[in-house]
């Protein structure tokens, strides 16, 4: 599995990678948000590792780019903690948020938990989903609003699929973030109303009155059938 790690601090590049590749990983470094996107484009990689504050182009601008064009795992990092800024993470398309200074453990704990369940799709499962005007295609990952192609991040396309197969079945905050995301968030429960509210407006016909990415006040989020 290869990883591209962007930072510009090089020692901390140079602490990850190393403890990366004595797990068995391939490491790639880069050390500014342009080379990061320079650097997914040119070549697939499994997961990136991608700090916040960087020169020339942030880490938020650069998980937004990469967005354009891959669905690729992504840890952002960051010297913040406050919960603003993970909540600007998710919104640019990051899946997962570790605050430094961080536990190597933890990190790679998280490393293989997003490796794991990127690797777990299963191919067999129905590729086509379709209800009403919404329509998502697992095996190419991409969303639809009638005819009209939309942008998912991969956690957001994550969990309309999760809601779509599931039709009808009400999931509580907590079950999303532990399914979604592989553990429980409990410090950042808005993430999730944050993707429903950003699923709504991308694939509802009015988002203010959605038709089938409703609530369940109390309980839950689930897809209507």
């Amino acid at each position: 599995m290869k990883i591209l790690v962007v930072d510009d601090e090089q020692l901390l590049v140079k602490g990850i990678k190393f403890n990366l590749e004595n797990e068995g990983y391939e490491v790639l470094a880069a050390y500014d948000g342009i080379e990061a996107v320079e650097t997914a484009q040119s070549q697939p990689v499994d997961l990136i590792i991608l700090d916040l504050m960087m020169p020339r182009l942030d880490g938020l601008d650069a998980c937004r780019k990469i967005r354009e064009f891959s669905d690729v795992p992504i840890i952002m990092l960051t010297a913040k903690a406050d919960d603003m800024d993970k909540l600007m993470g998710f919104e640019h398309g990051a899946d997962d948020y570790l605050t430094k200074p961080f536990n190597i453990l933890e990190l790679k704990a998280r490393v293989r938990a997003l490796l794991r369940r990127s690797a777990s799709r299963q191919p067999d499962r129905q590729a086509l989903l379709t209800h009403g005007h919404i329509t998502i295609d697992a095996e190419g990952r991409n969303a639809y609003r009638g005819d009209t192609a939309v942008d998912l991040t991969a956690k957001e396309f994550d969990l309309i699929e999760l809601l779509m197969r599931n039709p009808n079945r009400v999931y509580s905050r907590e079950s999303l973030l532990d399914t979604i995301w592989g553990y429980e968030y409990r410090s950042d429960i808005r993430t999730v109303d944050v993707h429903i509210r950003r699923l709504r407006e991308k694939l509802e016909l009015c988002p203010a009155e959605p038709e089938y990415i409703l609530t369940k006040w109390g309980v839950g989020y689930y897809f209507k059938s």
